[in-house]
């Protein structure tokens, strides 16, 4: 009997590649100013991943004996595996060494200051309330980044960024919010290590998250209003970007989502990878397995990346991400940037945006400011045209209904982001077979939302 051939695995997905893209997304669409910049940054990142790394596996060994760096044809640095011709040592001056220990710098106060890790929470009544008929039905847990340090998953990225300003030397911080959530993330982490915190704000949505913007100020923040435009987070990140261009020498941009210009999708979903790293660890403790579907919503679409970037390549593992439908996808007034947009550039990089036939952008809407954005992460672009991840937009009217859901049933009171995805539940549960396990990432936790949710709630 002839033996029967072995296919070899699918390798991983190379995301991004050496030019910071995604398939054909992503990519550095910015002045020639940021450009140095955005290449100092990408570096200062490397250093951090690659010595966390080499911690685990060898911490008696001398940094310098062994870390080395080459450079590429494009003049960029890159780590080296091993010395010699062409490698060149960057091991000297104390910037290096600074960044050699920002690794466990990062895990401590992670762990210590941010209160990782987040719990993965059965939903007993809300996974009762979507059995079948015949009783059976999903099993949902929630993954409970709305306790960290700010209610949100936003200060894994923002604690992560300061971190790196500071070994840049940067002491200006600049950053947007839409929510207020990574607003707040921000101006805390600029508080807890003596940073100068500008915060660019919708002036809409500084009316709707007046809470944030209060909490921004009593930390230490500037928090300035962008009037132009519809005054929401597109506004807000074009303002950002043109103060960053005007000040880039003494500031640091912390970025709040996975998009942006290369390195910032790669960046930000690595410093919220960790929810995906804690989610499979925490789901093999309690069922010995992995999470059969994943949820989360998306705006720009940083938590979703995050719980999603750790089981990018199990292919059995289904990825779901909820946009925001509006008032629903054919009345013009939506943000489903995945559903609904044509490939273009905005903020540096190329993906989906909600745009008109000649290229402009069209306004978005959705109750939830946290993802009231024309654009997405390009990485999200890609994992939807290679079909690997799915995208489905919810309502407003259906997001409402579900902050009011998991309120009564579990006592927890979602963002209005979060409630995007929880409503998808309605329409996903009833297709699940019985057992399947269901993470949903509680992204963050709806106190900043009560005042919109009073407006349109009657209880």
């Amino acid at each position: 009997m002839a033996p029967t051939a072995v296919e070899p695995a699918a390798a991983p997905l190379l995301r991004p590649d050496s030019f910071g893209r995604f398939g054909k997304f992503g990519g550095k669409y910015v002045p020639e100013t940021l450009m140095y910049a955005l290449t100092e940054l990408e570096t200062a990142f490397h250093s951090l991943a690659t010595d966390h790394e080499f911690q685990e596996s060898d911490k008696s060994q001398n940094k310098c004996n062994t870390l080395a760096w080459w450079l590429d044809g494009f003049g960029q640095a890159r780590l080296g595996q091993e010395l010699g011709p062409p490698y060149v040592h960057l091991c000297k001056g104390e910037r290096f060494i600074e960044l050699a220990f920002l690794g466990t710098e990062l895990e401590g106060i992670l762990r210590d200051y941010v209160g990782r890790e987040t719990p993965l929470y059965f939903a007993e009544r809300l996974t009762e309330h979507y059995k079948h008929p015949d009783g059976k039905g999903p099993h949902i847990y929630l993954k409970r980044e709305d306790l960290n340090h700010t209610g949100a998953h936003k200060i894994n990225n923002a604690v992560a960024q300061a971190l790196l300003a500071k070994r840049l030397g940067k002491n200006r911080i600049i950053a947007e919010t839409g929510a207020g959530q990574h607003g707040v993330a921000t101006a805390t982490v600029c508080a807890r290590f003596g940073l100068q915190c500008i915060i660019y704000m919708g002036a809409q949505d500084m009316e709707r998250q007046s809470l944030n913007v209060f909490r921004m100020k009593l930390l230490g923040a500037e928090v300035r209003a962008v009037h132009s435009g519809t005054a929401t987070l597109k506004d807000a990140t074009s303002e950002a970007i043109r103060d960053w261009v005007t000040n880039v020498e003494s500031t640091h941009y912390i970025l709040g989502s996975v998009a942006g210009p290369h390195p910032y999708p790669m960046m930000v979903r690595e410093f919220h990878a960790v929810i995906g790293k804690e989610t499979r660890k925490q789901a093999l403790e309690k069922w010995g397995g992995k999470p059969d579907v994943l949820v989360a919503c998306v705006g720009g679409g940083s938590n979703a990346m995050g719980l999603f970037h750790e089981f990018v390549d199990d292919k059995d593992v289904r990825m779901i991400g909820v946009e925001a439908a509006g008032f629903g996808l054919d009345s013009g007034k939506h943000a489903a940037t995945l559903t609904k947009g044509e490939v273009g550039v905005l903020h540096g990089a190329m993906s989906y945006l909600l745009q008109d036939d000649d290229g402009q952008i069209i306004e978005p809407h959705s109750i939830s400011a946290g993802l009231d954005y024309p654009g997405v992460g390009p990485e999200h672009s890609f994992l939807k045209d290679i079909g690997r991840a799915e995208y489905y937009s919810i309502t407003d009217a259906e997001a409402l209904e579900a902050f009011k859901r998991l309120s009564r049933l579990e006592g927890i009171i979602p963002a209005l982001e979060t409630s995007h995805a929880l409503a998808y539940l309605e329409k996903l549960c009833p297709t699940l077979p019985d057992g399947t396990k269901v993470v949903l990432n509680c992204s963050g936790r709806g106190d900043k939302d009560v005042q919109t949710a009073i407006k349109h709630l009657e209880l």
